[in-house]
């Protein structure tokens, strides 16, 4: 078989080729609106991004949201300004601590 006709390997999740159980809609790169950038305790591996992208995602305004469980951060866009609280109350319901902005 030749590196042309090779499948893709697998990036360690069994989710999506991101490694995350939870792929945002909306991740453009030339999207609009505030990016915040959160730290997260706890977070081990792809299903924990799912859970802690799939509350924060739930956030009115939030356009787009990517957890990485090796940093622990959480960079989330949204169209305006979010309230730290609301963030705080989606990560607690996930069942992680949130720690602060990063």
């Amino acid at each position: 078989m030749t590196a042309e006709t090779q499948l893709p390997q697998a990036t360690g999740s069994c989710c999506s080729p991101s490694g995350s159980c939870h792929d945002s809609a909306g991740t453009d790169a030339g999207q609009a609106g505030v990016t915040t950038v959160y730290q997260v305790t706890g977070m081990t591996c792809g299903h924990c991004e799912g859970a802690v992208s799939e509350e924060i995602s739930a956030i009115d305004g939030v356009t787009s949201v990517k957890a990485v469980a090796s940093t622990g951060q959480v960079t989330v866009v949204s169209r305006a300004a979010l309230d730290d609280e609301a963030v705080r109350a989606a990560v607690d319901e996930a069942g992680y601590e949130l720690a602060g902005r990063a």
